[in-house]
């Protein structure tokens, strides 16, 4: 599919959920423009991840090994949620696996030893050439102004993230289409306004932790505030979707708070606001926006 529209806005994430969490209202407000394509790269199929309900637990790799077929349908049913209707599978359906990690019970995850690693574990270091070659085949078919990605330390260290963050980096930043690279991120005064806002609520999905134990940025480094207020109905839905990683939770109003946890049940706020980091190739930090698109017409040509 190689769209037509005159701005055209492209994201990579590792697993199933992660567009979700990190950019579904951003992918709901842009998708649902009339002028601009948005296309969603996903990485792996999730394989190695827990599961939320025990009636699925003959699917994970320890089982079955059947759980990114079942996360599969779940990606299509969040995107339908979301109104993205171009969502593409890095190298192809299945090519890249889920390399799983250690360490996730607190903020940072890390890779498993390189023995244990999958023959086609998105993370193998030898994997990566491969990789930026099949993103750069996308972003050729594409022609992105504006990409999305993982920060340095992939959010949270997740190695599969990281990994998102350099084939990213390597295929869009000197790509002659892209005009603007975005790291997605989490302020910590948004995360921790959040939490506050859900303080003392009955029948979340999970226990209430402290910002240090959430992973956010310094308030200065975020670049892009993206208000999604009025797609945070969409962005439920499109998590409620991926019911097998997580669970979500909405005020009694269905207006006002609203939260998630995944498989770790730990309760984190569902923002009004999706934030980025605008970088260049050297990591150079830009000034604050609210659109992904300042300074791009509508013909996507710079201004």
């Amino acid at each position: 599919m190689q769209p037509t529209a005159g701005r055209r806005l492209l994201l990579v994430h590792a697993h199933p959920d992660d567009e979700s969490i990190n950019t579904g209202g951003t992918i709901a407000r842009y998708a649902a423009a009339s002028d601009t394509h948005v296309t969603l790269v996903t990485c792996t199929l999730g394989e190695l991840g827990d599961v939320m309900l025990p009636e699925l637990a003959g699917l994970t790799a320890e089982a079955a090994d059947q759980l990114g077929g079942y996360r599969m349908a779940e990606l299509a049913a969040a995107c339908a949620a979301l109104g993205l209707a171009d969502q593409r599978f890095l190298g192809g359906l299945g090519r890249w696996r889920d390399s799983g990690m250690v360490g996730a019970d607190g903020v940072w995850a890390a890779a498993p030893a390189a023995e244990m690693l999958h023959p086609r574990a998105l993370c193998a270091p030898d994997n990566r050439d491969e990789q930026v070659a099949a993103l750069t085949a996308i972003l050729d078919d594409v022609q992105p102004q504006v990409v999305i990605g993982y920060n340095p330390v992939g959010g949270y260290g997740h190695p599969d993230h990281v990994r998102a963050h350099e084939i990213t980096m390597a295929a869009a930043a000197e790509h002659p289409s892209v005009r603007k690279l975005y790291w997605m991120v989490a302020p910590r005064c948004d995360v921790e306004d959040g939490l506050a806002e859900l303080a003392g609520a009955t029948g979340l999905p999970g226990r209430l932790v402290g910002i240090d134990e959430l992973a956010s940025v310094p308030d200065d480094s975020v670049t892009t505030r993206i208000d999604v207020t009025a797609q945070l109905p969409a962005k439920l839905a499109a998590l409620r979707a991926h019911a097998s990683q997580l669970a979500v939770w909405q005020g009694p109003d269905h207006r006002g708070r609203a939260a998630f946890a995944l498989t770790n049940h730990i309760a984190q706020p569902v923002l009004t606001h999706e934030c980025y980091t605008r970088v260049d190739a050297l990591g150079k930090r830009h000034a604050v926006e609210t659109d992904l698109f300042d300074g791009i017409d509508s013909a996507g040509s710079r201004l």
